[in-house]
């Protein structure tokens, strides 16, 4: 029962369907393998528990980054770049480099619902191939990008725990890695681009922030300090998260930037519960054998060769099943405390998913903001795209992971 629930869950994934589809097929999957006994309820119980801390990060940096929405950061962000680029090349560079801090501070996801339709309105009007190619490395560079921080990635999130590592000890180690993809996907982005002064977009963004716009930027350089100096004093990012989330709130709320039940719907309750769902079901299964028969597929060591089979792993089964249950199978499958290994896990379902449009949750997020405005770059575009950049920024960030690891 459990595989079968896994099976049926994870073709609903990959399909894309609607978030409330994607929640019932989950919560039936829960159900079923509850019932069925496959799931039993002290398992169940372990795994959310070890989840809490993960899903209350979520609510408050969903919530942060909608008060950013709100606030007209990502827009005025976008208004900077589309006056400083004066080329095609410039504009897909300033569009990476934006994306990679964006996917930084406020997660991936931030990145493929919040910063692509900025991007579109960024490239309206534009020759091609400008728009495509902008649009491609805002989607590339959620993922390549999203190895940088603990808050970065969901998948971060779920693993970091089990590192033993400090918020500055997982940066310091992951920011090589992190450089060496960025690298990659911004050169396949801007290669062949002219750099000359090309004609500016039709529907002009923004570049100026107000008051609010102002304290909201602020509070997300304080977020970030609060990230790094919290683990060494021991507290969780979720508690720096939720003061950051709460005061930006209330303040969005006493200005009338939001109305008080918006508040409420930020928090994107389906998709944690969604999550919620996705774990339990992959519990069971990994109660039901599949973790043993992964584990049999680990490489063991932290040799080059190691983290190279671990990440390429990661890669394989992050495109077949998704990135997020394959992490959930993957770390069931790595000792805790194993850290090299882990951040070969991360390297592989973090870049390893931009192969294909189901391999990570943001691809298909950002999928669907590009085909609601219309203008979805051509799926050969795309896979020509993934498919050069992809495998050079995997093997060099594994490369450059594993030199890191040499010195530090």
């Amino acid at each position: 029962m459990a595989f079968v629930a896994l099976a049926v869950l994870l073709v609903v994934v990959a399909r894309g369907a609607r978030p409330r589809i994607e929640l019932f097929v989950g919560l039936a999957g829960v159900i079923a393998v509850l019932v069925s006994g496959a799931l039993p309820f002290s398992v169940a119980g372990d795994t959310l528990d070890e989840l809490g801390p993960t899903l209350g990060f979520l609510v408050a940096i969903f919530v942060i980054t909608e008060v950013a929405r709100e606030a007209g950061l990502f827009r005025a962000a976008g208004g900077l770049v589309d006056r400083l680029a004066h080329s095609p090349r410039q504009l897909v560079v300033a569009v990476a480099l934006l994306g990679v801090a964006i996917t930084a501070v406020l997660s991936l996801d931030a990145t493929a619902v919040l910063f692509t339709p900025v991007v579109v309105q960024m490239v309206a009007g534009r020759p091609a191939p400008t728009p495509d190619r902008a649009l491609l490395t805002t989607a590339q560079m959620a993922n390549a990008s999203s190895l940088l921080l603990p808050v970065s990635n969901l998948t971060n999130l779920l693993v970091f725990p089990a590192t033993g590592l400090t918020f500055a000890a997982f940066a310091l180690r992951m920011a090589p890695a992190t450089a060496v993809a960025v690298g990659v996907v911004t050169w396949v982005g801007a290669r062949k681009l002219p750099n000359r002064t090309h004609e500016r977009s039709t529907t002009p963004l923004p570049p100026s922030l107000d008051g609010f716009g102002r304290c909201t930027f602020g509070a997300l350089v304080v977020l970030l300090l609060g990230f790094s100096v919290s683990s060494l004093i021991g507290v969780e990012p979720v508690w720096v998260a939720a003061v950051v989330a709460l005061i930006l709130a209330l303040g969005a709320v006493g200005t009338g930037k939001l109305h008080p039940q918006r508040v409420l719907t930020m928090t994107a309750i389906e998709f944690v519960l969604f999550v919620v769902a996705l774990s339990l079901v992959v519990a069971a299964a990994q109660h039901d054998g599949l973790g043993d028969a992964v584990a049999h597929l680990v490489p063991n060591g932290a040799g080059f060769g190691a983290l190279l089979g671990i990440a390429l792993l990661g890669a394989l089964l992050a495109n077949v099943v998704n990135n997020l249950p394959a992490t959930l199978i993957l770390l069931a499958a790595i000792p805790a405390g194993s850290a090299p290994q882990l951040l070969a896990l991360l390297v592989g379902v973090n870049i390893g998913p931009n192969v294909t449009y189901s391999g990570s949750l943001a691809t298909l997020l950002w999928r669907r903001e590009v085909r609601a405005s219309n203008v979805e770059p051509r799926r050969r575009a795309f896979y020509r795209f993934a498919f050069l950049a992809t495998p050079i920024a995997l093997v060099l960030a594994v490369t450059a992971l594993w030199l890191t690891l040499q010195v530090v």
